[in-house]
């Protein structure tokens, strides 16, 4: 007979209760099955568990004592692993991945993430290291289990998208500049400035994809910022112009630092989307987190559109 974890649960029951019938009461089990499986765990390994010999009340012998401290050990262990499994068969336990392409994005998705996790506090949250020029491979590899996107490419048929929102993409300038008082810019005011962006690919960027390359326009000079304080440091002391979501314009909007114009008579407009495989998206803690980005977003972000997610 292999020592089991019943015997352990036996052995620790009756440590509690002192007394066979107790503790086969406790286990669900008659005395006298509790006492032939005792006896049959004794003979097995031709050791003595209970001391017989003081009175009434059982006691452990010295081998038993040692066999309830490796019960103590493993018994909660093992109900605690019994518990989450059970939470992550229900959807409240899990892990939650999350890379993003949009430089922007921590503004709203960083308090989403502090929300949600009150909410949800088994489920392990992580952030894939650094902007992801292309984070669906991540997503394709299961290396992340959540990635947020505005234009993705060719998707593998287990991917599912789910919009979040709508936002508005809009020029910044210098309010001395020459093109701070238009309503609305076109294409071709790019033409002769120097337009600072993000150092990606100009398929990344919404301002090329939906709007210059469009037109046929190609700014005459380009310069790079990594972050995004500094794209609207430079554009506020005058060295060139950008374009970035409106959200993202903040406290250098509001002191007049820089001059937000929308692009276009009708103004930019994009969906930010995140992506998950079809399995992961039936899980409760991921349509949970889907439901507090969007709503954080509407309490929290200007310049943005509630849309019906998917």
């Amino acid at each position: 007979m292999p020592l089991e974890i019943r015997h352990l649960r036996t052995i620790e029951a009756v440590a509690q209760f002192g007394s066979l019938a107790a503790a086969a009461q406790r286990l669900h089990l008659t005395p006298s099955a509790l006492s032939h499986q005792l006896r049959g765990l004794e003979a097995e390994f031709g050791v003595g568990l209970l001391d017989r010999e003081r009175g009434t009340q059982l006691r452990l012998s010295p081998t038993g004592e040692a066999l309830l401290a490796v019960a103590r050990e493993v018994l909660p262990r093992i109900r605690q692993m019994q518990e989450d499994l059970r939470r992550r068969a229900a959807g409240n336990s899990g892990r939650l991945r999350i890379a993003v392409e949009c430089h922007t994005c921590f503004d709203w998705l960083t308090p989403a993430m502090d929300h949600f996790r009150e909410n949800w506090p088994d489920v392990e949250m992580d952030l894939v290291s650094g902007f992801q020029q292309d984070p669906l491979p991540l997503l394709q590899n299961h290396q992340a289990d959540l990635t947020v996107l505005t234009a993705p490419d060719a998707m593998a048929s287990d991917i599912l998208l789910h919009p979040l929102f709508a936002y508005e993409v809009v020029a910044l300038v210098n309010p001395r500049h020459a093109l701070a008082q238009r309503s609305f810019l076109a294409p071709e005011d790019f033409l002769e400035e120097t337009l600072i962006t993000y150092p990606v690919e100009d398929r990344r960027l919404d301002l090329f994809r939906e709007f210059l390359q469009p037109a046929g326009v190609q700014p005459w000079r380009r310069r790079h910022a990594e972050l995004t304080v500094i794209i609207l440091q430079l554009v506020a002391s005058g060295q060139g112009i950008a374009a970035l979501p409106a959200w993202a314009v903040g406290s250098y909007g509001e002191k007049n630092y820089v001059r937000a114009i929308p692009l276009g008579p009708q103004g930019l407009w994009q969906t930010l989307q995140a992506a998950t495989t079809t399995e992961q998206a039936e899980q409760a803690h991921m349509q949970a987190f889907l439901a507090e980005i969007r709503a954080s977003v509407a309490a929290n972000l200007f310049g943005v559109k509630d849309i019906q997610g998917v």
